[in-house]
Parts: structure tokens; C-alpha cells; sequence
């Protein structure tokens, strides 16, 4: 009882810092929003990306080379922006520096994302990427739930997809492995298993690099008898590590 009235005063407060003007952090125009619309308008300009991985593609491309010729266990994946100059930063705060408030100017980033809404709504169920329980100590909050809480309140489950086990820092290793470190790090409540069979899932994470963690993730979904799974994340690095 006290721990959801705690909840629901922190969200109310995040809520209500979100409204409040503030120097902006790209231009440092005030007052303004955490990104102004002007620096949202510049450096989320909206580009055709893979509909499998969300690579970046020429215009007129709907599935990269490497999804063509190998589809990941993903149906589509839909990112808001590239991993660079401002949102690198931004997400850096967000998740490593101990701020929470950033989840609402990255949801509002990921909602004006072209097919992101209907993604949304033709979901059963939205997860969020769940942290290992030492990770979660290590940061506080797991900014995915807290995207995912922004994004689709009602459907959001925090506690249907699992992480088994922690995993050694994912940044900068190459993707086999990634791979190898995320065998077997993910899986669905096995009393819970039904709200997955014949279902649509919407996966939500911060940033994609080579797709290991969300890959792993929506192979544990297929194996628990999910019927589409896709992905939501509001940055995508250029290309593969």
C-alpha cells in the first residue's frame, strides 16, 4: 500500500516536472521544454530505417541486407532517433547519471516517431528490457519501465519478462559476443506464460546497438509461444558493433 502511493506520488511529481519550463539542454534557450522544439525539429528529423533492425536506409528500402538474409526473431523495430549528438548525451544522464526526468521528453520523442503509435496500439502487451536485480541496485530505476509506463500505462507488465542472470558490461564487445552472454539471460514467468501465448508484444529499450539484448529477449518471447514480437527504442547507433 505505502509502496504504491509512493509510486504514484513520485510518477504525479515527474509528471508535473516535466511541465514546468527549463533551460533547454541542447541550445540553452529559456524557458523551454528539456529539448526545445526548435532542437527536437533539428536533430529529430525523421529517416527511413530498416523495418526489421532500424538501421538507417537509403529512401525507398524497407529491410536491410543483413534481415533479408538472416530475419532477426523481431517483426519490426521502430527507433526515434540515431545515437549521436544530442541524444548520446541525454540518455547518458537519463540512465547512468541518475535522472528520471528525461522519461518524458524521450516518450514524447518516441510518440512522434512514424509507426510507433500504431505499433503501440495493436499491442497486447508492452516490456520493458528488465535489468539484473545488481543493476537495478546500481542505478535505482530501470529507464525502460519508465518508457514503457510513459508510453502505455495499462499495458505495461514490469514483471512478465525476466532476466535470469546479470551479464558482463554489453558496451563495446562485438555481437557474437553479446550473444554469448545473453544466452539464456531472459524468460517468461512460467505461471504467468499465458499472457504471452498468441500474443503481440511490444518490447521498449533505450538504445539498440547490434541487437543482442532485444534479440535474446524476443527469442524467450517466441519460445514462451508469443505471435509477433517488435520493438520500440529511441536511439539506434549507426551500425553493428
Amino acid at each position: 500500500m505505502l509502496g504504491r502511493l509512493a509510486s504514484g506520488v513520485s510518477t504525479g511529481l515527474q509528471a508535473l516536472a516535466a511541465r514546468l519550463p527549463s533551460q533547454c539542454a541542447v541550445c540553452h534557450a529559456w524557458p523551454a521544454q528539456r529539448v526545445c522544439e526548435a532542437c527536437a525539429a533539428r536533430f529529430a528529423q525523421p529517416r527511413a530505417r530498416c523495418t526489421r533492425c532500424a538501421l538507417p536506409l537509403p529512401a525507398g528500402q524497407a529491410c536491410c541486407g543483413a534481415c533479408l538474409r538472416h530475419p532477426p526473431p523481431l517483426d519490426a523495430c521502430v527507433a526515434a532517433v540515431d545515437y549521436g549528438y544530442p541524444w548520446a548525451g541525454i540518455l547518458a544522464d537519463f540512465k547512468f547519471r541518475g535522472d528520471p526526468g528525461w522519461a518524458g521528453t524521450l516518450v514524447t520523442l518516441l510518440r512522434s516517431t512514424p509507426w510507433a503509435e500504431p505499433l503501440l496500439e495493436a499491442a497486447d502487451t508492452v516490456l520493458p528490457v528488465p535489468l539484473s536485480r545488481q543493476r537495478l541496485c546500481e542505478r535505482g530505476f530501470n529507464q525502460s519501465l519508465l518508457l514503457a509506463r510513459h508510453l502505455a500505462p495499462r499495458k505495461t507488465d514490469a514483471n512478465l519478462l525476466l532476466r535470469l542472470h546479470d551479464t558482463p558490461a554489453q558496451h563495446g564487445l562485438p555481437r557474437a559476443r553479446r550473444l554469448r552472454n545473453l544466452r539464456g539471460a531472459f524468460a517468461v514467468e512460467p505461471l504467468r506464460a499465458a499472457r504471452v501465448q498468441g500474443r503481440s508484444v511490444v518490447l521498449v529499450d533505450d538504445v539498440m546497438t547490434t541487437g543482442a539484448t532485444l534479440h535474446a529477449a524476443a527469442a524467450a518471447l517466441r519460445q514462451a509461444g508469443a505471435r509477433q514480437v517488435s520493438a520500440l527504442v529511441v536511439a539506434r547507433t549507426d551500425a553493428p558493433g
